[in-house]
């Protein structure tokens, strides 16, 4: 029985994206892999993830973690509600201290034990579920539809059933 909706799983090794796919596959209604880093964003356009699941490394001979905190910003700078956990062989506390600064809700280090991994990610969706003001989900709701209408504000104001000056009067409260 599934817990909860789609996930994000992020990683370059397709043996890795197998193996969360059915550990992942009894909590998450949906589990999609990506082999790629440069396709979480658009994927992010059109699935609604709970949760992101991303590797730290992609480029072969490089294991320092960069590549993955450098998408960790560009994730957390553009859908700041998704939680995102990392994941890497090559862990350290440094690493993994940058990683939290940066907005990850947590970090897992490969090979994992499945139900520690489990746990960990129930204890990070259920943080992050908890009551949110109503003026944060308002304006979370408003960049939603201002990014899928691609920054057009009248569009934006359609989508939302207000008006064009609403939405300029609300953008400006921010």
């Amino acid at each position: 029985m599934t817990e909860y909706g789609t996930i994000l799983v992020v990683d370059d090794n397709a043996s890795i994206l197998t193996a969360l796919r059915y550990c992942l596959g009894e909590m998450f209604a949906r589990v999609v892999c990506l082999s790629r880093p440069e396709e979480v964003l658009p994927a992010l356009q059109r699935e609604e993830a709970e949760l992101i699941l991303l590797d730290m490394n992609f480029s072969l001979g490089i294991n320092d973690g960069r590549e993955g905190l450098i998408w960790l910003q560009a994730i957390r700078k553009q859908h700041p509600d998704v939680p995102v956990v990392l994941l890497t062989a090559y862990a350290d506390v440094q690493l993994a201290v940058r990683g939290l600064k940066s907005g990850a809700s947590d970090f897992i280090t490969k090979p994992w034990d499945n139900e520690d991994l489990l746990h960990k990610l129930r204890d990070v969706l259920k943080a992050h579920r908890r009551i949110v003001p109503l003026e944060q989900m308002e304006a979370e709701h408003i960049r939603r539809a201002i990014d899928q209408c691609h920054g057009n504000m009248t569009e934006a104001a359609k989508q939302l059933g207000v008006t064009r000056q609403t939405l300029y009067n609300k953008v400006k409260k921010w």
